[in-house]
Formats: C-alpha cells, structure tokens, sequence
C-alpha cells in the first residue's frame, strides 16, 4: 500500500541502535553456517517471550562482532548506504551501548569518530552514547563523566530496563550535556506508563523520548510535550514483536498524531526485528490507517527535529512541500 510513495518520501531515522542495525550479511561472516538463514524472529508472527529474551538474543549476536572501532566503521558504512540508497532516508540519530565501552574495553570515543565517519556523502549522522540506568559503575564512571568532551559524541540516551530507578548520576551528566547545547534523549514509555516519561521530562530535561507509546492515555503528558517541544521517535514493527502493542490497528502512533505530538517513524533494532524503515512506514499505512499526507507529516517532523543548521532543514522541507503539492484531496 502506497509503496511506491513510501519508497520516493525523503525521511529520518531517529530511532536507530547501530548495534541492533549490524547486517545480517556481516554476521554471516562470523558464523556463515548458523546464519545461513535469517533469524527465527524476522517472521511476521513472531513475538519476544520478555524483553530479556530480546536483550539476550541481541547481545547474543553483536556482541561478537562489535569488539573494535574498525568493525563499528565497517557496520555503520553498510547500514548508512543502504539507508541512504534503499530507504531514501537523508538524516540519522543512532546510538552505540556504552556497555560496549566497559566490558569489551572498545575506546569510547574511536567508537563515536568511527561512526560518524562512516556516513556517504549527503547523509547528515548524528551519534549518541547509550548509558544505562545502572551504568555508572567503577569500571565505566571515568569515561562517563569524560565523555562530554568527546568531539564527534553529539548527545547520550538513557537505556535499559524502565522498571529500574534513575541514580542520582543520570541527573548530573545529563545536565552537562544540556548545559553545553549538545542533545539528550531517554527510552521511557516502551514498557512503563507515562509516570516514566514525565519523570525523565522533569529530572533529565530531555528533547527526544526514545519510544513512549505509553504516554497516548494521559492528556496531560501530551499537551506538556507539545509545550515543550518534545518529539517521541516511535518504532512500530519493533513495539508489535516485543508485545508493547497487541496490533499494528491499536498501536498508540495514530492517538499521538492525532493529538498533534511530533512523533516519528524508526526501526529501533532491525536485526532482531528484520524490518526496514520502508517496512515501519508501510505497515502503519496498511494496517493503521496512515493516509499519504499523514506519513508525509510524520517524515516531516523527523526533519523539522534534526540537528541541522536551518538552511539545510529549510532545503528538505521545501522537497516534502513539494510532494504535498502533488497530493490529491483527501490522500
């Protein structure tokens, strides 16, 4: 269903783990005979048992490739071109795992330089770090309270269980972040109500939430994050397998939408999920009732949030314009 407008439409990925993108080819270098055939939960009807058996079978799979800043380059070049070529997208947020850092002892910033390094040419990329709710440790609070001053690190996100509590930590560093004018984000309302939301609004001062399907219910969260601006970065396909939405019909995108939260399309960990960013756009039009001038609002939010200087948002903007131009009524 309106594939062919899908593919043509210039979009984001704000919603992107680089680790959860590494190319099922590249892990075919590894292990060609275990992963000859896709993963088990690439099937449409497949569904996570806990999102600790989705954590263990990430893990289970990137953690042996991604043991060096060489292997992030060589994962992130591929993703990067294929979105670019493939899913016409035109401006990336990912993330890398600060676990990665601490237990592996992968040099942090060569990480965030490899990363950023790896995107062709007319690709704006932006890279965050990953700190999870308990990742301030002895072994990681050095490199934590440094990174700030990681020249190609553009902002850090709040991974990790939402069930466990914020440490005093999270406020202190997350401050820092936005006190210097770099960019911070929390995955909150995933698994948790919008209490969560509204705890990371308040105590982290957040700009993007990483998720927070949970937050349609409560009118008063909603009209707090169009007053403050705030943009979810939603993942569809991603949400259906780890059972946050029992459907594609009853996902809470369209309740968010039509409550005029600027909210985006993304495709989270698509080695666990075997989606594309095509895949999330076209299943929300064919199964949530996404009309063409809707998604080309929402690929329209993803530019209006981007980290970019204005004459070049301004220069995408006028292409979706464009677009909408051609637009029949109703459509």
């Amino acid at each position: 269903m309106y594939d062919d407008f899908i593919r043509a439409l210039p979009k984001t990925e704000a919603h992107l783990h680089i680790e959860g993108a590494l190319p099922l080819d590249l892990l075919r270098t590894l292990d060609p005979v275990k992963y000859a055939l896709p993963p088990m939960s690439w099937a449409k009807d497949f569904r996570y048992e806990s999102f600790e058996a989705f954590d263990e079978h990430l893990l289970g799979m990137v953690c042996p490739w991604y043991n060096s800043p060489e292997r992030y380059y060589e994962s992130a070049k591929l993703v990067f071109e294929r979105l670019q070529k493939e899913q016409n997208v035109r401006y990336v947020e990912t993330s890398f795992a600060s676990g990665i850092v601490e237990f592996l002892g992968v040099d942090g910033p060569s990480i965030a330089e490899a990363i950023k390094s790896a995107a062709p040419v007319g690709l704006e990329v932006r890279v965050f770090m990953g700190l999870h709710h308990n990742g301030y440790t002895e072994r990681s609070m050095a490199f934590v309270d440094d990174c700030i001053n990681w020249r190609h690190l553009d902002g850090v996100d709040l991974h990790g269980a939402e069930t466990m509590p914020l440490e005093p930590w999270t406020d202190r560093i997350w401050k820092k972040f936005n006190d210097a004018g770099k960019y911070t984000k929390a995955h909150a309302g995933e698994f948790c109500g919008p209490e969560f939301i509204w705890e990371v609004l308040e105590r982290l001062n957040v700009k993007r939430i990483e998720h927070g399907e949970r937050g349609s219910g409560d009118p008063l969260l909603l009209e707090e994050l169009k007053r403050r601006d705030i943009t979810l970065d939603l993942c569809p396909i991603s949400n259906l397998k780890l059972r946050v939405t029992s459907s594609i019909e009853d996902h809470s995108l369209r309740d968010i939408f039509d409550a005029g939260v600027r909210c985006t399309i993304n495709t989270d960990d698509p080695i666990c999920f075997g989606n594309t960013l095509f895949d999330d756009y076209e299943i929300m039009a064919r199964e949530g009732g996404f009309k063409k001038s809707e998604l080309l609002r929402i690929a329209r939010y993803g530019f209006e949030a981007a980290i970019v200087d204005e004459a070049r948002r301004a220069l995408w903007l006028a292409e979706l314009d464009a677009i909408a131009a051609t637009l029949a009524p109703g459509e």
